[in-house]
């Protein structure tokens, strides 16, 4: 049976001020009937590159050589991307080839209902009337699992949650039965449960809807729980290709090694955890940092409707030196209490005690000493930094504030020290915010945290967005300014691995409570709850054979709890 796309040397450079810049090269690649091909490779590799490709999907600075030979679903017809025209591109897109994008948010148009959304695609192509074109996008809803389908058909996108907008755009991807999806990364920044359920839509996909896909991702696990074929570039070239369990097993390039080596796995923080247990140990008895009992935290209810309970009598306490790492699935209320700790939300029950303040009550005026104990590193940083200040105006920024600097020149010199300690050239102090990559945006914001030297560091998901390989340079970086400065943390993650390799005790939440807390061999090594439980065989491993398994103990896990 014929492919249903082949890549055929495919190049594509961008035209910049600075010159021609080529983002792939001589890139070969084909994808089989009901095939999942996943392109990996760290950012700038070019897959996102080579995926938008086969959509036509590039900008006009850009320049394309070689051939995208796309097929129809009945194999009757085949069109070269590269060098159709428009009017065709528009047909063979939505019918022939289609794609989920990477944050649904964007892709979905706020000011439309979600039906009206999915519906468009088939009035494009003037497939069905306006009711038959509700009834089919009713009936593909309810087919990636949207509750209530015809209730909902009506919703707009803001009234559902970021996996339930992930469902909505496949839905959108394949009302028009393509052959062909082109995911990029469809899972990114959600948290493992939803991630689960998204790749078994996914896995629908291929199976029941016969569609093959080029998954687009960074995720090693998410590639051996839902690939077939792996291919991996590197700096806009092809080093290795291979079926996914030989990929794994035996990798050839050194940097598809590296690559599967940055990958954390539970059970790597276990030595870390041990020498940091014996350093405090060795310490005089202090108070803790953060000290919670019986925490409440209601958000009110507009318009005559109650109040949401997102914090529901929640115990903890943080030492000095210590990492809590705070996992759970979105709307657990992670981030609730990491804001609430800072000041940004308001306690309404219980205490919370933060460096011996008592927060259930607090005036500013009264906080606004602590506050300067705090950092705050925040899940995405490029929407934290003000896109019109330097880089160094922006780290500067807190000492500002507080008064620490007296000077310009003496603020910089403070600033210069904090990019060294984050492993940034002083140089980048003077660039902006865009002209950073994801990476170095994100160790400009743990500079910035550690501006004041606080006490206390709350990192609120600060790697999810990004791959693995810059990850482990991020999370290798904050365990040495952890060991340096001596700060304690509360490190908010929905990655139990990358919360295992930094924390001391985990705490676990489910539905605003508390209910697991431990090291990590105690709550990871042998979890009590079912949720736990839950969570960890959520988490897909890089391990195609160890995969499967898991992925069979979840379905069976789900069966108990229904």
């Amino acid at each position: 049976m014929s492919d249903v796309v082949q890549i055929k040397d495919l190049s594509v450079s961008f035209s910049t001020d600075a010159g021609a810049v080529k983002a792939v090269d001589g890139v070969s690649l084909s994808v089989a009937p009901g095939e999942v091909l996943a392109i990996v490779g760290e950012s700038g590799s070019g897959k996102t590159v080579t995926a938008k490709t086969i959509l036509g999907l590039l900008p006009e600075t850009a320049t394309a050589s070689g051939a995208v030979i796309l097929r129809s679903r009945d194999g009757q017809t085949e069109a070269d991307i590269i060098s159709i025209g428009k009017n065709k591109l528009r047909e063979v897109r939505g019918t022939d080839v289609a794609m989920v994008f990477q944050e649904p948010s964007t892709a979905l148009n706020p000011v439309y209902p979600v039906g009206w959304q999915i519906a468009e695609g088939l009035r494009a192509h003037g497939k069905l009337s306006k009711k038959e074109a509700r009834e089919r996008a009713v009936e593909i809803l309810g087919r990636v699992g949207i509750p209530e389908p015809e209730k909902r058909v009506k919703y707009y996108p803001h009234q559902f949650s970021g996996g339930q907008k992930q469902r909505i755009v496949i839905a959108m991807a394949l009302v028009l039965n393509p052959g062909l999806i082109v995911a990029d990364e469809p899972t990114t920044a959600l948290d493992v449960t939803v991630q689960a359920e998204i790749l078994d839509l996914l896995r629908r996909c291929r199976d029941e809807f016969g569609a093959a896909i080029v998954l687009i991702t960074h995720n090693m696990g998410v590639v051996a729980d839902l690939a077939d074929r792996v291919a991996v570039m590197y700096q806009g070239k092809l080093v290795e290709q291979a079926d996914v369990r030989t990929l794994f097993s035996s990798p050839q390039a050194e940097y598809t090694r590296a690559l599967l080596a940055a990958v954390p796995k539970i059970g790597q923080g276990l030595v870390a955890t041990q020498d940091r247990a014996i350093a405090r140990a060795e310490r005089p008895i202090e108070a803790p940092v953060v000290r919670a009992r019986d925490l409440r935290i209601q958000y009110p209810g507009r318009l005559g409707r109650p109040g949401f309970v997102a914090v529901d009598g929640v115990s903890f306490e943080i030492r000095p030196g210590e990492v809590l790492g705070l996992v759970g699935e979105s709307g657990s209320g992670k981030t609730t209490i990491g804001r609430a700790i800072a000041g940004l939300n308001r306690v309404t029950g219980g205490s919370l005690e933060v460096l011996g303040l008592e927060m259930n009550g607090v005036r500013e005026r009264r906080f606004r000493k602590v506050r300067s104990e705090i950092g705050f590193v925040f899940q995405d940083p490029a929407s934290s930094f003000n896109p019109l200040l330097t880089i160094a105006e922006c780290v500067a920024e807190p000492l500002v504030v507080h008064g620490r600097a007296s000077s310009a020149g003496e603020a910089r010199r403070r600033v210069d020290e904090l990019l060294e300690a984050v492993q940034l050239p002083r140089a980048y102090g003077d660039r902006y915010p865009h002209e950073l990559s994801g990476g170095q945006r994100q160790r400009a914001s743990l500079a910035r945290a550690l501006a004041l030297e606080p006490s206390l560091l709350i990192a609120d998901e600060p790697t999810s967005a990004l791959d693995v390989s810059v990850q482990a340079r991020v999370l290798e970086l904050f365990a040495d300014l952890q060991r340096e400065f001596g700060f304690a943390s509360l490190f908010i993650s929905h990655d139990l691995a990358v919360v295992d390799l930094l924390a001391d005790r985990i705490a676990v939440l489910h539905r605003g409570k508390l209910v697991e807390e431990g090291t990590g061999v105690e709550v990871l090594g042998s979890p009590r709850e079912a949720y736990t439980q839950r969570l960890l065989a959520s988490l897909p491993v890089p391990d195609p054979i160890e995969q499967a398994d898991r992925r069979e103990a979840l379905r069976q896990l789900q069966g108990e709890s229904a």
